[in-house]
Formats: structure tokens, sequence, C-alpha cells
């Protein structure tokens, strides 16, 4: 009974020094194994599920050669490399894995699933070169940031894929050839490089119909590779696709009409396409398409975060407000 008893003390104990402590929040990751994992992906998959506290994966420099999944129980998340880090996956389109050919929507190298997510200092690239449609970053969450982030990659290269989705891109690179930032979801990219590697289109939106705003780039610089002469600002993925450049640097690559419509005449009325005080010899907008627009100082005052975040946008309702911001200390709870 004495063993029993003193056994029966030290769980109680345990239990209260863990209850002091707290859940653990912190882990690291080194792929030369200075950390609690060499594998992002493992690291990932051991993480609690519906954590009710923010927790922190800093990944130390390297080359990470791996397919990542943050699924939708992984959320209140922050992932920050360490000197640099690059993730890697060469998947595309018409690729065949154990005889499932892969398409745009699985051909990615990292996939965030689940709703904030902060991504910081991290390289991700698909490295399948020029063979089509390969995704470098997918998300499908909402309230996510990716800040100095570079995203590598052709055609395709960011989707930003769920219809009812904010995403907050800062401060960072991004590079493709074809559509390279394309999907559904509402994305502001604030003083970010867009760098295009081939002729052809930047954007290709499929905003909802019940979306107000789409993307929207705010002082933002389009840089062009030594071969490219013409590309277009974008062209409507979906009829009701929505992009607006603004105070953003056009170098004189940039097609005169800058937007096309997709070959499809009915995607001139419903889309939405403007631009507002951007400069360079790419911006003058005297020979643009007739169905694109100027926004008036009015207009543009409206687009701040706060109003393209809000709750309710359009006739579409959130589950949270947002601001464009994480309160790590007390963080949003169902």
């Amino acid at each position: 009974m004495k063993r029993l008893l003193t056994f029966i003390s030290a769980l109680l104990i345990l239990a209260s020094c863990c209850t002091e402590r707290g859940p653990k929040t912190e882990w690291v990751v080194d792929c030369n194994g200075g950390g609690d994992f060499t594998s992002l992906q493992a690291c990932l998959d051991a993480l609690p599920s519906k954590s009710p506290v923010w927790r922190t994966v800093t990944v130390k420099e390297g080359v990470y050669n791996e397919k990542i999944t943050i699924d939708v129980y992984k959320d209140k998340l922050t992932i920050v490399g360490e000197g640099d880090v690059k993730i890697v996956w060469d998947d595309h389109s018409g690729k065949t894995v154990d005889g499932y050919t892969m398409t745009t929507y699985d051909c990615w190298t990292m996939s965030v699933q689940a709703d904030e997510v902060h991504l910081q200092n991290l390289t991700i690239e698909n490295s399948a070169g020029r063979v089509g449609q390969a995704v470098a970053l997918e998300t499908r969450g909402d309230r996510i940031i990716i800040e100095n982030c570079r995203l590598l990659g052709n055609q395709d290269t960011f989707f930003t894929k769920d219809y009812v989705a904010r995403i907050y891109v800062k401060d960072s690179y991004i590079e493709g050839t074809t559509d390279f930032i394309f999907g559904a979801s509402t994305t502001v990219f604030d003083n970010c490089e867009i760098h295009c590697k081939q002729n052809s289109y930047i954007t290709a939106a499929s905003t909802a119909e019940r979306t107000i705003y789409g993307y929207v780039f705010r002082k933002c610089r389009i840089s062009v590779a030594d071969e490219v002469t013409a590309m277009y600002l974008g062209r409507p993925w979906k009829s009701t696709g929505r992009t607006v450049w603004m105070e953003c640097y056009m170098p004189e690559q940039i097609r005169p009409e800058g937007w096309h419509n997709w070959g499809a005449k009915d995607r001139e009325e419903r889309s939405f396409y403007a631009e507002y005080k951007c400069y360079g010899p790419g911006a003058d907008r005297s020979k643009r398409v007739k169905w694109s627009h100027e926004l008036t100082d009015e207009e543009a005052a409206k687009y701040t975060l706060e109003n393209i975040y809000a709750l309710k946008i359009g006739s579409e309702q959130y589950r949270w407000p947002w601001d464009g911001t994480f309160n790590k200390e007390t963080p949003i709870t169902e």
C-alpha cells in the first residue's frame, strides 16, 4: 500500500509540473540533426491538432526535399525559417506516381489547408521546370500570412485555391511564367516583387461573383527576365475574376492593352480589372482595353485591409473578423 501511495503521489507531482509548464508550443526542425526533427513534414504530423494556443516551428538553414501538407487541424501555427531555408519538390500536372496522374490540384510543393497560419522567411520551390502546371504553394485556409518568403516556379506557381479565404502576402518575391498567381481567394500583396520569366500572363483570378475583392497588389514591383518582351497583367480564369494594381511599378514589357479576356467576350462585362496611380513605362493607360478601369481617389481609399478582409464582403460571410494581423497572445477560439 505504501508503494502504491508513493507511486500515486509521484504521478500527481508530475501532472502538476506538466500543468504549470503548459503544452509544448515550440519545435525546431533541422535537416542536419540539431533539432527535434530532421523533416518538416514529420514535425507537422506530430503536432497536436486543434490547439487552443499558437505554436512555432523554427526551421534551420538547409534544403528540405519534401512535399509538405499543413492539414486542417494544424491551425494557429507559425513556421519561420532561420537562415536560407528551401523547401523543394518537383510534382507537376501529368506526372504519374503509383498509377495516379497528377493535376493542378495536387501537384504542389506545400499545401496550407489550415486556418491561421503564418509563414516567414521561407523559400518554397517547385523544381519541375517548364513542364506545364507545377504549383509551389497552394493555400486553402483562411487568415494566412506569407511574409518575407520566396515562391519559385514557372506555370501556376502560387494557387490561392479556396473561395472563402483571406490571404496576406507581404515583402515577398513570386516568380513564374504563365498564370503564376491564380485562384479564388481574397488576397492582398503588399510591397512584393512579381517576376515574369516568359511572355504570358501574371494573374488568373477566379474570384467568386459574391466576393467584392479578389487580388489586390499594393506598392509592388513587376520585374522581368531578359527574354521577356510582352506581359499581360492578368486574365479572368473565371468570368467574375477581379484584380487591381495600386501604386505599383510596371516595366515597359507590360503590354499596352494590359489585360486579356481569355477569349470570352462575356468576361469583359463580368470581371473587374483596374489600376490606380501605377508608374513606370508600362503603366501608361492610354491604350488599355476599354473594359478595364482606373480607380478614383475615392474608390482607392476603400482598399484598406480592414475593408478587404471584413467579416462580410458582398454576400460572403466569414467566421471571424480580420485585419491582416495575428494577436498570438489571445488567439481566436471557438
